[in-house]
């Protein structure tokens, strides 16, 4: 009875230590080995220092020198006020497609862009500029997204379209495995470029 007892708890043991620890240490070795950027954040940095990670939005839309992401419906946790890609109480606005308060976020935005934008109009601007994400915290937009947003940016920056135009495109990504999705950018990466330019223009 006692040598069942034994070895019952020494297949145990051995399991939890294989389970528990082994195999998580394998895993976290393998992903430092094979993905060493996704599996610490995907951390961007700006002169060696980390800025964001490139799978969590940032607020651009407080500055017209930047490029915008997707609007974001995330609130304070605390407050319950609008607290754009708060990334510790992420969420969708949950408006639906008739609600008035959604309508009308979306036509502040439309005008904002008008606003702010040199030579563009209503039908250039995606859907996807002016609702929010589920998750409130989408880090990419479309190409043509980040295309429509360069006389804005070249007016407030004073770079050329010509330069912001290669910026975008060397921030651009295609479908995912050639197949899922379409071509798009990720707007921290972008901005970080951005910003690097700005820093030595």
């Amino acid at each position: 009875m006692l040598r069942i007892v034994k070895r019952a708890v020494i297949v145990s043991a051995f399991l939890w230590v294989m389970v528990a620890w082994g195999f998580t240490f394998l895993l976290l070795g393998l992903a430092q080995l094979l993905f060493p950027f996704q599996a610490n954040g995907s951390v961007v940095q700006f002169h060696g220092h980390p800025v964001a990670s490139a799978h969590v939005g940032q607020n651009f839309a407080t500055s017209l020198r930047y490029f915008w992401g997707r609007p974001s419906a995330t609130v304070s946790p605390t407050t319950g006020k609008p607290d754009p890609y708060d990334a510790l109480n992420s969420g969708p606005s949950n408006l639906g497609p008739t609600n008035a308060a959604l309508l009308q976020q979306i036509q502040a935005a439309v005008a904002r862009y008008l606003a702010t934008t040199p030579g563009l109009r209503v039908h250039e601007i995606p859907i996807s500029l002016v609702e929010s994400s589920g998750s409130g915290l989408d880090p990419d937009i479309t190409l043509q997204s980040a295309l429509i947003q360069i006389p804005r940016v070249a007016k407030y920056t004073g770079i050329s379209p010509h330069v912001l135009r290669r910026l975008v495109y060397q921030a651009a990504r295609g479908p995912e495995l050639g197949l899922f999705g379409v071509e798009r950018v990720n707007v921290v990466q972008l901005n970080v470029s951005l910003a690097k330019l700005l820093r030595h223009s």
